[in-house]
């Protein structure tokens, strides 16, 4: 998408009283969101791409507080969400989760699934470890950036 097509539909959004817009071109797809008065913007690949991968914010804004993550930093490493899209812990509804409170995890080991775009991301861990939470409820919507685990 052209970058001042981008800068007019950021000022669009900030100047009115919309508080989402979601435009879906042949380019790919951008959602802006305002919150906390600074619109933010999230780009996605076409569906044709391997994987659609949501872009990090190009508006300056505050960042907003993690409702998932208590006052304090948790111990241990996050595995955070590389895109926008559904959090699932099995491969299908009556599966088995892919790891519980307490499972050894391997770098490289499928440890959920985001579905973005009717695509089924595998998302491996990280690191190596136990894992010590589960921050996600089964199908819930995350976020680009969003705490999934915690693995010490």
């Amino acid at each position: 998408m052209d970058l001042r097509k981008l800068k007019t539909l950021i000022d669009l959004v900030s100047e009115s009283n919309v508080s989402e817009l979601e435009i879906t071109e042949a380019e790919g797809k951008v959602r802006i969101v305002k919150s906390g008065g600074a619109p933010q913007v999230m780009m996605q690949q076409p569906a044709m791409a391997p994987a659609p991968v949501a872009a990090a914010p190009v508006a300056a804004a505050a960042p907003a507080p993690a409702a998932a993550e208590a006052p304090a930093a948790p111990a241990g490493h996050a595995v955070k969400s590389p895109m926008v899209g559904t959090f699932y812990r099995s491969a299908s509804p009556g599966a088995k989760a892919f790891v519980e409170v307490g499972s050894q995890v391997k770098e490289g080991e499928t440890i959920c699934i985001i579905e973005a775009m009717k695509i089924l991301n595998e998302i491996e861990a990280d690191k190596s470890g136990t894992i010590t939470r589960i921050l996600c409820e089964n199908g819930q919507a995350v976020e680009y950036g969003q705490a999934l685990f915690m693995i010490e």
